[in-house]
């Protein structure tokens, strides 16, 4: 059991027997009276956001959340297959629950997927991928308007700015909490 006082950003609670996972959180402590904690929330299962304040005596359930290391294999669809590397089971997880996270995803890709009631509902990704730019617009030399950026498109069909040095058939490294670019890969 979670008190209020235990709220903060990103921890996981279960309201109404769904999880939800806390995206911003502010506490303020009025002249009078208790103190509020104003959440925003989001729903771990069907993406929605909501937000909340909360008083200092009530109380959270903990969500029966478990992860498990999986592979994931392909999509059909918006269907994102994955199997259990310990067991060899097969589940699937929408489009939807991926969110940005599909930008990310490459065929073996070990990651950990986040289950609720034995039901898959998330992921974690490598902090870093690699990947393969499909297509990069020239560079003009001596184009100096401040920012030495250009962009690109990876395998994956995500955009963002790199270097004017990257070329298409690169492989670079990408931060998926952030999305961009760290690094070139030598191979």
């Amino acid at each position: 059991m979670f008190t209020a006082s235990d709220l903060r950003k990103g921890l996981k609670i279960q309201i109404d027997g769904a999880p939800y996972k806390i995206t911003h959180f502010e506490f303020s402590k009025p002249g009078k009276g208790q103190s509020l904690y104003r959440c925003k929330l989001r729903n771990m299962i069907n993406g929605n956001q909501q937000s909340q304040t909360y008083r200092s005596n009530e109380k959270f359930e903990k969500p029966d959340l478990s992860e498990r290391k999986m592979q994931y294999l392909y999509n059909e669809g918006d269907e994102y297959h994955f199997m259990d590397t310990e067991n060899y089971e097969q589940t699937f997880i929408t489009k939807d629950q991926l969110g940005d996270n599909i930008q990310f995803l490459q065929d073996n890709m070990e990651l950990d997927v986040l289950f609720f009631e034995d039901r898959p509902i998330d992921v974690t990704l490598p902090i870093f991928v690699n990947l393969v730019v499909t297509i990069a617009a020239p560079w003009a030399k001596g184009d100096t308007t401040g920012n030495d950026t250009k962009p690109v498109t990876v395998e994956s069909g995500y955009e963002l700015q790199v270097p004017p040095f990257v070329v298409e058939g690169d492989k670079i490294q990408i931060d998926t909490r952030t999305g961009e670019y760290v690094t070139r890969v030598k191979e």
